[in-house]
């Protein structure tokens, strides 16, 4: 029978004309050419930024800023129309034309992060206590923290030129090979994310079936999605010793405003309680009425059926929980579904689901693979979380309002939580509830422990790599293996199959040292959610003003607006003990189901 139209989504696709001045190609060239007319102009303030009083740098960079807002502008249509169908050559050519051309744009401009770094700290001081440069002053304020790391202009110019058919083209060589990746299951074709999907059928042998179609759709191409890697892990290598930076992931953390310390505390405190998803594990295995796991059943739904869920249903549940919390998110969230997401699975698709910020001013998008599954209600909830966040930062400009990748994950997992929460009152079933509060269980541990045990395969790789030298694709399965094991436990058997799954997972590709971000993110923003639930609706106004805030404080300053302490070394440990509250309430869910 052929699914509906709800159930599938496909009429869910987003508006991105509104991005350019006239529609297609001929819009995204006259944003391009109105940005090098832009640069050009900024470009005879060139061996004068030392000179500027806070006027004239103020000047300088609101101009600045309306030519990101231009080059954002193209880049963000060129980038999702491409997101959409990666197999186009068409939506691949202007994509690497907006590369091309941004990128010869963004060099003539390197002077200016270079004269400001160099701008003796008692002057950059009083040029930063002027108000007139409080649209832009942490952004000017962290850019300084770079100067131990930045090359001479003509070095950094070499390096961003080069860029465009060095790392940015091996980027998007893995993405489009991972997009066109396509699983056969009982002889019907579908796309990557569709047979992932099947891992969380409460039936074995579905699971089995589809973790075997994807092992071997993984099979073609798997040496060059290796070679890539090599290649970028030997990329980042060079570019670290260039600049002098001491380990693989000190240039992230300074990135993310963390410290080395703090991340690696981060790592250590999710580490020593690996015994939390073990113990899930050993627990799953007695629910599923297996004596192990095998990997392809960590995700199996523990309910005896799943419930597909359309897309009216989706999103009535995910209004409604955000309602709950605030009438205002509610209402802004709406304007989401005027053509700001995209939800269809579709072949050429680029896989998993993100929120595309674009520039503030316009506003974001929203990326989703829709299976109407239980579990895709949530991402829709989290992805909505992100996007509200980026439209209520849109006021701090173009510079204030992304957060760090640490704080990135906070409006996203609490509007995940939120809903949840929505989710569970909706259910009287003892059985529906232990399958819904288990899914979320996973997702935290996923979240969280999974990330670190990510992280770790990532610190083995980059390690590896700078040791040994090239790495084989049997290499990076023994990495993968070990590093997942280490978190999986002894209930959870490591198939020779999984071994090649670190091969579509874009993150080690084109944002190294990212995952950890996300157990940070998931950490702090159950964090802030405990918070809400002690104080009510008391705790609504100082959550809406840090979504406003957006990234125009330092981490540390951003927390203490709700009230969290984030250089509290106890603070990782507080977080997961809400995680391993979660167990509990499942074992206890468990129990009143009869399942134990």
């Amino acid at each position: 029978m052929t699914a509906t139209p709800d159930l599938t989504a496909q009429d869910v696709v987003w508006d991105l004309d509104p991005l350019l001045p006239q529609p297609g190609e001929a819009g995204v060239v006259e944003l391009l050419d109105r940005a090098d007319r832009i640069a050009d102009e900024l470009a005879a303030a060139r061996g004068r930024v030392a000179q500027m009083d806070a006027g004239e740098l103020a000047a300088f960079l609101q101009r600045l800023a309306e030519l990101h807002d231009v080059v954002g502008r193209a880049g963000s249509y060129a980038g999702l129309h491409f997101s959409t169908d990666t197999t186009d050559p068409a939506r691949g050519a202007l994509l690497q034309k907006v590369e091309e051309r941004s990128t010869a744009i963004t060099s003539r401009l390197l002077f200016f992060e270079l004269e400001w770094a160099a701008v003796p700290d008692e002057r950059a001081d009083a040029l930063l206590a002027d108000d007139r440069l409080a649209f832009a002053r942490h952004h000017l304020r962290s850019a300084r923290r770079y100067r131990p790391h930045l090359l001479s202009e003509p070095e950094e110019v070499v390096l961003n030129e080069k860029s465009v058919t060095g790392r940015n083209a091996w980027q998007r060589l893995f993405e489009e090979q991972v997009a066109t990746v396509t699983v056969t299951i009982d002889g019907a074709e579908m796309p990557l994310e569709a047979g992932l999907a099947r891992l969380h059928s409460p039936d074995r042998d579905v699971r089995r079936t589809a973790a075997q179609a994807v092992t071997a759709a993984l099979a073609p191409n798997l040496r060059t999605r290796a070679f890539v890697l090599n290649t970028l892990l030997a990329d980042k290598a060079i570019d670290d010793r260039l600049r002098r930076y001491p380990s693989w992931i000190a240039s992230r953390n300074l990135a993310n405003e963390a410290s080395d310390e703090s991340v690696q505390a981060l790592v250590d405190a999710v580490r020593r309680r690996y015994s939390i998803p073990q113990r899930w594990y050993a627990l799953k295995a007695r629910l599923l009425g297996l004596d192990r796991l095998a990997d392809y059943d960590r995700m199996a739904s523990v309910a005896d059926s799943e419930t597909e869920i359309g897309w009216s249903e989706a999103t009535g549940i995910v209004l409604d929980a955000y309602a709950s919390f605030s009438p205002e998110l509610a209402d802004t969230a709406r304007r989401f579904f005027d053509g700001w997401i995209d939800a269809p699975a579709r072949p050429g698709k680029r896989p998993g689901a993100f929120c595309a910020y674009t520039v503030p001013s316009h506003h974001p998008y929203v990326l989703l693979n829709w299976t109407a599954q239980r579990r895709d209600v949530l991402t829709l909830a989290h992805e909505l979380g992100h996007g509200l966040h980026a439209y209520l930062a849109r006021e701090q400009g173009v510079f204030h309002q992304s957060t760090p990748l640490t704080l990135a994950e906070t409006a996203s997992v609490f509007g995940e939580t939120v809903t949840f929460g929505r989710l569970l009152e909706l259910i009287d079933d003892p059985g529906e509830r232990l399958a819904l509060l288990a899914a979320n269980l996973e997702d935290q541990i996923a979240t969280v422990f999974r990330q670190i045990a990510m992280n770790r395969f990532e610190d083995a790789i980059h390690t590896a790599r700078r040791e040994e030298g090239e790495l084989s694709v049997e290499r990076f399965g023994e990495l993968w293996a070990r590093t997942q094991t280490d978190m999986l436990g002894p209930a959870v058997e490591v198939t020779d199959g999984y071994r090649t799954w670190w091969s579509y997972i874009p993150h080690f590709v084109a944002t190294p040292g990212y995952v950890y971000a996300y157990a940070y993110g998931q950490l702090l923003a159950l964090s802030v959610y405990a918070r809400y639930e002690a104080e009510g609706e008391g705790f609504v106004p100082s959550y809406l003003d840090l979504l406003r805030a957006g990234g125009s404080m330092p981490p540390e300053e951003l927390g203490r607006i709700v009230g969290i302490d984030l250089a509290d070394p106890g603070f990782w440990d507080r977080g997961l003990d809400i995680v391993e509250r979660r167990l509990t309430e499942t074992e206890q869910a468990a129990r009143a189901a009869g399942r134990l």
